[in-house]
């Protein structure tokens, strides 16, 4: 009997080492396939026509825009003076933002280059971005992209190494399976990049607006734990009108979650979601996203 049941426990540790290589070479296809992408030179050129602009109305627009919905000033992005913020994200990656003001990588991109960073997600050499979610805001029309360019060469000149930068294994692995973007170029559709209407407080417009919250409420919005994320990492919120989201919530509600970063029970919000940039949505902006939350389909916590 002694005997079987060593060799069912070997059969099994056998069975585990066989599952635990098989995982093991999996992750490392999946993240040398991730480092080949990000390799990758794409054959999208400077959007040479697109040009700053001195008009005090664009740049206040564009001001507007990228304190707000596009989050370029969040603390876990650049941060409030444009030169870089960290983002730890655990065994996902550790994330710098690079300094943007004309003293950092700014001064190195022409008008053009950063339009093409804004709309698909490309550096200066043609190379993907990591993890800026330029999928989540190029729907951006031209005029405001133009008004993000004018804004930013107006910033003052911080003199401030960039940080580092690295996407983990995990992290790479996530991406590789659709789960979380950080090899940000290859899920924009180059051929074709979908620009929002006009600014309108309706759920066509907040469609766009929204876009903001999938990359971590998940494409459905129904929030949950983020795949890969230490269990210490706050789960995002189920935004959709399910029982377990915004389901009785009224545009007041909505409203105070983003600008006092507090919940319709008296709940703070975690520190990590992006309140500071979202709560600077203007009226049109906000109604907008509480609309096309309210239109879409109800989904229970976590199904992402």
């Amino acid at each position: 009997m002694k005997r079987i049941i060593k060799r069912i426990l070997l059969g099994l540790l056998a069975l585990v080492a066989v599952i635990g290589a098989g995982g093991g070479i999996y992750a490392c296809v999946q993240s040398s396939d991730f480092d080949a992408s990000l390799d990758k030179v794409y054959d999208v050129k400077p959007m040479d026509d697109f040009k700053r602009s001195t008009d005090a109305t664009v740049i206040a627009r564009g001001k507007h825009l990228a304190e707000s919905v596009a989050g370029c000033s969040g603390t876990k992005c650049h941060g409030s003076d444009f030169a870089g913020g960290e983002l730890a994200m655990g065994p996902l990656a550790t994330l710098n933002a690079p300094n943007i003001t004309p003293g950092g990588t700014g001064a190195a991109y022409s008008d053009g280059e950063l339009a093409r960073l804004i709309r698909h997600g490309l550096k200066k050499d043609g190379r993907s971005l990591r993890f800026m979610p330029a999928q989540d805001f190029n729907w951006l029309p031209d005029a405001d992209v133009v008004a993000i360019i004018s804004f930013l060469r107006t910033v003052p000149s911080v003199d401030k190494p960039n940080g580092l930068v690295e996407v983990k294994t995990v992290g790479k692995v996530l991406d590789r399976q659709g789960k979380f973007v950080m090899d940000v170029a290859r899920h924009i559709n180059h051929e074709k990049v979908d620009l929002a209407p006009a600014p309108t407080p309706t759920a066509a417009y907040g469609k766009y607006v929204a876009r903001m919250c999938t990359g971590c409420h998940g494409e459905t919005l129904s929030g949950g734990p983020i795949p890969g994320t230490p269990p210490s990492f706050p789960p995002p919120l189920n935004l959709t009108p399910h029982e377990t989201g915004l389901k009785g919530w009224t545009y007041d509600d909505f409203d105070t979650l983003l600008t006092k970063s507090t919940r319709k029970n008296g709940q703070q919000m975690k520190p990590f979601m992006p309140v500071e940039s979202f709560g600077q949505m203007d009226e049109t902006e906000k109604k907008a996203a509480f609309a096309f939350l309210q239109s879409i389909p109800s989904v229970p916590y976590g199904n992402r």
